[in-house]
């Protein structure tokens, strides 16, 4: 069959590139070629692992539900490969590949396509991409896991907010809107009081599941051992956590990142940054954090999802954390990168609005909700400046609301001024949104001038509310110092609050992100006095990590690792692991 039949599916974004003779000589040499046959399923949707097939002849579709209802996604020939980030990531496979027309293939085990990715960088990055515009396409089509459920429903919101910020493909079946919704449940045999539901394939059913059982089904958790005693224990991973264990677990550290929610933190939800360094272009907040992951993965850090953080404790020289499901993780060195939590308006019918007409990030998840209505964003920082950008290409109209009347004070030049030239963004200074208006969906907000007092009706579908965080520390107590608004003191800070030695004691050395406690150490937007810039939280995540591996070489060795290390050697490497850049102090 000729390359690009006019049975395949169009390329999109660079979604399907066709391979070159020399690229699949490449991925020759490190897979084996088979033959296909007619009917041959190649994956399912659930299957925890695949191979990366490279098609050399016929034709493979990737469906929906094989075998009921089926609904083709796409259908590939000669010189196209299948799978997506998921491959990478080690999240199970979301379509079904079944051979249509029998040929040829070639068969990459995905633990050798992820050396490839980190190896080869030309042909590694065109799969990167490939793979991370394919995850925003199935994101675009609904496609993946279906959640049955009403839209006054808290765990219905629930699990769409814990689809969309880890990116999870998915379509929301609305049991008030949605016609064929009540013929489906009574097809799966669920009644109403049991909804909300997840379906995916063709026979999982999950009852309102808690979100750490979607994510164990999905394989977004990974499980971690009991007994083991990490290097380093990341607790977050925003962009200051997901440097510090890209960093450390280049740097031969044991290193394991809990997450409570989704990766990338805030960032994560941001549509497009761009004052980043290295990304003229820009880079979107989610396709940021993929690559993290990747990147943390190939070194060799576990990153687990959902995990709950509730406790920190010391131990006979180990830090000790304590997970909302029990589970209890000890390190040698802790770094407290976990950020902070969305705040919300003061206004009444909030969260019966959440996840429905009000969300707290504007993403390829939430674009399609606009569907050209108006829609508002409020707040005066980058991450609403991005949203309100973003969001013009979608809505027929943008109104972006900030307290204040000057845009430049908390927002990068560069954006503002692209706001202010933008026909279809409207800036509503000194304004304040005072009522949420509208029967079961979001209609209309009444929003004030708080200088003369005067009140309007906006008719918005959506609203986009960034209006900063607070830090997410209640579950540290009383373990470490905090200033008055709940961020971590580190540093100069900690110092100041030691007690002065007397004559014949030393003063403690306190590093410039350690905290109260020795060993631990905080990073990025938690930290008191940090910037709040996804480039200064990744400085401070690597930076943290150089910090950590010092105090490592000057506390004693505890002497238990995770299961198949080895414990160091006298000069302090670790033989099963990469070897340390830095000297230990």
């Amino acid at each position: 069959m000729e390359p690009g039949s006019a049975t395949e599916t169009p390329d999109v974004h660079g979604a399907f590139p066709r391979l070159t003779r020399d690229q699949i000589a490449a991925l020759e040499r490190i897979g084996t070629r088979r033959p296909t046959r007619e009917d041959e399923v190649l994956y399912r949707e659930g299957d925890r692992a695949c191979d990366l097939f490279v098609i050399l002849d016929g034709l493979v579709a990737l469906v929906e539900r094989y075998g009921s209802e089926e609904e083709v996604i796409g259908v590939h020939g000669p010189g196209r490969f299948l799978g997506e980030i998921g491959l990478l990531t080690g999240q199970s496979v979301l379509l079904t590949a079944v051979v249509r027309e029998p040929g040829e293939l070639l068969a990459v085990p995905a633990d050798r396509l992820r050396e490839l990715v980190a190896q080869d960088a030309t042909l590694g990055d065109l799969i990167l991409r490939a793979y991370l515009v394919r995850r925003n396409v199935l994101i675009d089509l609904g496609a993946g896991i279906r959640i049955i459920g009403s839209r006054f429903s808290p765990d219905t919101r629930r699990l769409r907010e814990f689809a969309a910020r880890n990116r999870l493909p998915h379509r929301w079946v609305d049991l008030e809107a949605d016609l064929r919704a009540e013929a489906l449940l009574r097809a799966l045999g669920v009644a109403a009081d049991e909804t909300p539901v997840v379906v995916w394939g063709e026979d999982t059913v999950l009852r309102n599941p808690s979100n750490a059982e979607l994510a164990r089904v999905l394989g977004l958790r990974v499980e971690t051992d009991a007994d083991a005693v990490w290097d380093l224990l990341v607790v977050g991973a925003g962009p200051a956590g997901l440097a510090a264990a890209v960093t450390g677990a280049s740097e031969g550290l044991a290193t394991v990142v809990i997450e409570e929610l989704a990766t990338g933190g805030q960032a994560g939800s941001s549509s497009r940054i761009e004052n980043y360094l290295g990304f003229p272009a820009g880079i979107s907040g989610s396709e940021l954090a993929d690559r993290a992951i990747i990147q943390a993965d190939k070194f060799g850090a576990r990153i687990t999802v959902p995990g709950e953080v509730t406790r920190l404790e010391h131990d006979h020289g180990v830090h000790v954390v304590t997970l909302g499901s029990g589970e209890r993780l000890r390190s040698r060195t802790v770094v407290i990168a976990t950020g902070a939590q969305y705040r919300k308006l003061p206004v009444s019918r909030l969260e019966e609005l959440e996840g429905t007409g009000v969300f707290y990030a504007a993403t390829v998840a939430e674009a399609p909700l606009c569907d050209g209505a108006p829609v508002a964003v409020v707040g005066g920082g980058n991450s609403a400046g991005q949203a309100a950008l973003f969001l013009a290409a979608h809505a027929s109209r943008v109104y972006l609301m900030i307290r204040g009347d000057d845009l430049g004070k908390s927002m990068s030049r560069y954006l503002a001024d692209r706001l202010e030239r933008s026909d279809a963004i409207g800036i509503l200074r000194n304004t304040e949104v005072r009522e949420l208006l509208g029967e079961g969906e979001l209609e209309a907000v009444v929003v004030e001038n708080n200088r003369s007092g005067a009140r309007e009706h906006l008719p918005v579908r959506r609203l986009f509310v960034f209006i900063g965080a607070d830090p997410h520390t209640d579950w540290l107590g009383d373990e470490l110092a905090l200033d008055d608004h709940g961020f971590v003191l580190t540093g100069a800070d900690v110092a100041r609050l030691l007690p002065v030695p007397t004559k014949g004691e030393a003063f403690r050395n306190v590093a410039s992100l350690g905290t109260s406690r020795p060993g631990v150490f905080a990073a990025g937007d938690v930290r008191s006095g940090s910037i709040k810039r996804v480039a200064s939280a990744v400085g401070e995540g690597s930076m943290s990590v150089r910090l950590a591996y010092d105090h490592l070489h000057a506390a004693p060795t505890v002497p238990a690792y995770p299961p198949g290390a080895r414990e160091p050697s006298e000069d302090g490497s670790r033989p099963d692991r990469p070897q340390a850049n830095y000297a230990p102090s």
